[in-house]
């Protein structure tokens, strides 16, 4: 399918969220993907996975999900400076402040005429712990995790008992979890933590740990791996085509 991109300004308690908006250049309904970015929000990267998946049939919304730490429109750059100040912006906006932007997206996304209203999460990075997260929201059918950051280590700021770990029984949707095994932000021992939760918990998921870097999926930079890369999109892609349809 050709894809259509536009942006769209979404109210949310905090304040107007940028999204871009995704989507089959074709009449019909599609059912929809919430996509979280890095810290660095919509690099090139981001915009080109986005456009694959809306490729295959979905209506893809890209949140800038640090929306209220900087201006509309902010991009910052795969360097030592843009890292600080993603880094800096993850530890300032609470998840608290995400669930409320996640609420605003699936309004959104069932408001519009193009939407079929069954709605899934995908994210890489501190996205993929947003996608998880996302999965604590009911309307979430599945969600699809990959390399998610600081779940294990509580090291987001929430109110006390309220970190994405410990609320893991609350999750209703399928998930699909993707770890490298070279990451150095997850551990081994941070990676059995999440699995015992989830086991513990009864929850519907799948699991995979992979032989890469953290970042593999970034189609910029020496931890890319095409290979790995290409099997995370068919995966992914036969996952929502299932659970969303």
């Amino acid at each position: 399918m050709l894809v259509t991109q536009q942006t769209q300004d979404i109210n949310t308690p905090t304040g107007p969220m940028r999204t871009y908006v995704y989507r089959p250049d074709a009449p019909g309904q599609f059912p929809c993907i919430l996509f979280y970015s890095e810290i660095f929000q919509q690099t090139a990267p981001i915009a080109r996975t986005a456009t694959i998946l809306a490729g295959h049939g979905f209506v893809v919304l890209v949140p800038e999900v640090f929306h209220e730490l900087n201006p509309i429109g902010t991009v910052l750059a795969y360097d030592d400076v843009g890292k600080d100040k993603g880094n800096a912006d993850k530890f300032a906006k609470p998840l608290e402040q995400h669930d409320s932007d996640t609420q605003a997206l699936i309004d959104f996304a069932r408001q519009q005429s193009y939407c079929t209203g069954k709605v899934g999460s995908m994210g890489v990075c501190i996205g993929g712990h947003l996608a998880y997260r996302a999965a604590l929201n009911s309307e979430i059918l599945g969600a699809f995790c990959l390399y998610p950051t600081d779940i294990h280590s509580n090291t987001l700021p929430c109110a006390y008992g309220n970190d994405s770990l410990s609320r893991s029984g609350d999750i209703q949707g399928e998930l699909v979890l993707v770890f490298g095994k070279q990451d150095p932000h997850v551990s081994p021992e941070g990676r059995v933590l999440i699995h015992q939760q989830l086991m513990a918990k009864n929850r519907n998921f799948s699991w995979l740990e992979v032989n890469a870097q953290h970042a593999f999926m970034r189609d910029e930079g020496e931890r890319y791996d095409p290979a790995l890369a290409l099997q995370m999109y068919q995966q992914s892609v036969a996952f929502f085509h299932r659970v969303l349809r």
